[in-house]
C-alpha cells in the first residue's frame, strides 16, 4: 500500500493526490503536523531529511520531492497513461514540470503563504510584488506555448498539467489576472473531478 506522508494545505501534495485519483491508485494519506513541527522532527526526515512534504512510502521504498513522485506513480502505474507515449511528447511534459517548478512555484508560495497564514505586517510586499511580475511573465510564455489548447503537450491531460493545478488554484488569491489561454485552461482543470476532490479547504 502506498502511504503518502503530507499537509493538506501543500500545493506539492496535491498534486500527487491528483495523480493518485486520476489513476484511481489505492493510498493512504498520513497527515504531517508541520503546525506542530512534526516536519521537522528525526522521525520523520527518515522520510525526507529536507523536513518537507509529500514523502511516498511504499514496502520500505522511500521517495520524496512531488515531481519525483509523479513520474514514479506513472512508471508503477501506468495506466492511464499521463504523459504522451512518445519520446518528444513525454521531453515536452519533463520540459513544462522543470518550468513550473522553477518560475512558478517558489514564486507562488512568496505570496500565498503570507496571504494565507500571516498577519499582513508581516507581510514582505517588495518580495510579493517581484514574485507577481516573475509569474506574469511565465504565464505570458505558457500562453504561447500553449497556443489555444486545452492541455499544454499533445492535445491531452498529463502530469504537465497536473504540475501546475495547485498553482493555478491560487491565481485570483494572488491577484494575477492571466492572459486569456491561461485562464481558459485553468477552467478547464479546475473543473476535473480530481481537482474538484482536492481543492484545499482554504
Amino acid at each position: 500500500m502506498i502511504r503518502i506522508h503530507g499537509h493538506p494545505y501543500s500545493t506539492f501534495v496535491r498534486r500527487v493526490h491528483i495523480a493518485l485519483v486520476e489513476k484511481n491508485i489505492p493510498h493512504e494519506k498520513i497527515v504531517v503536523d508541520m503546525q506542530a513541527g512534526e516536519h521537522r522532527k528525526p522521525e520523520y526526515r527518515k522520510r525526507n531529511p529536507y523536513g518537507r512534504v509529500p514523502a511516498l512510502e511504499e514496502d520500505g521504498f522511500m521517495l520524496y520531492e512531488s515531481s519525483a513522485i509523479l513520474n514514479y506513480l506513472e512508471a508503477t502505474h501506468p495506466t492511464p497513461a499521463l504523459v504522451p507515449a512518445d519520446v518528444r511528447g513525454r521531453a515536452l511534459v519533463d520540459m513544462h514540470m522543470k518550468l513550473c517548478d522553477l518560475q512558478m512555484t517558489r514564486q507562488t508560495g512568496t505570496i500565498i503563504f503570507p496571504k494565507r497564514f500571516l498577519p499582513k505586517d508581516r507581510w514582505i510586499e517588495a518580495d510579493m510584488a517581484k514574485a507577481r511580475e516573475e509569474i506574469e511573465k511565465h504565464l505570458a510564455i505558457l500562453e504561447s506555448d500553449l497556443g489555444g489548447a486545452e492541455y499544454l503537450v499533445g492535445g491531452r491531460y498529463s502530469l504537465a498539467d497536473i504540475a501546475y493545478i495547485p498553482f493555478l488554484e491560487f491565481l485570483p488569491l494572488m491577484e494575477i489576472t492571466p492572459p486569456p489561454g491561461i485562464a481558459a485552461w485553468r477552467e478547464h482543470l479546475m473543473a476535473r473531478p480530481s481537482s474538484v476532490a482536492t481543492k484545499p479547504a482554504q
